[in-house]
């Protein structure tokens, strides 16, 4: 079982980022592959229902350099 610690946060970075750096923080924050995480999203996305979570995570979701 994977240990999580309850003070991470999630949050987007501009570091290795493609578009809006949601899926390299996503990828940051859970410790895994930013790969993975967008193969997830790709799928999810031509499900036709990950175009809108991942457009309110880029906005909602605060920048690395804001919190740390």
């Amino acid at each position: 079982m994977a240990y999580h610690d309850p003070n991470t946060r999630f949050y987007k970075t501009k570091e290795g980022a493609v578009i809006g750096g949601v899926c390299a923080g996503l990828s940051e924050t859970l410790k895994i592959d930013v790969s993975l995480v967008r193969i997830v999203n790709i799928v999810i996305g031509l499900s036709g229902i990950g175009l809108l979570p991942y457009i309110v995570l880029w906005i909602a979701l605060p920048n690395k350099e804001d919190i740390v």
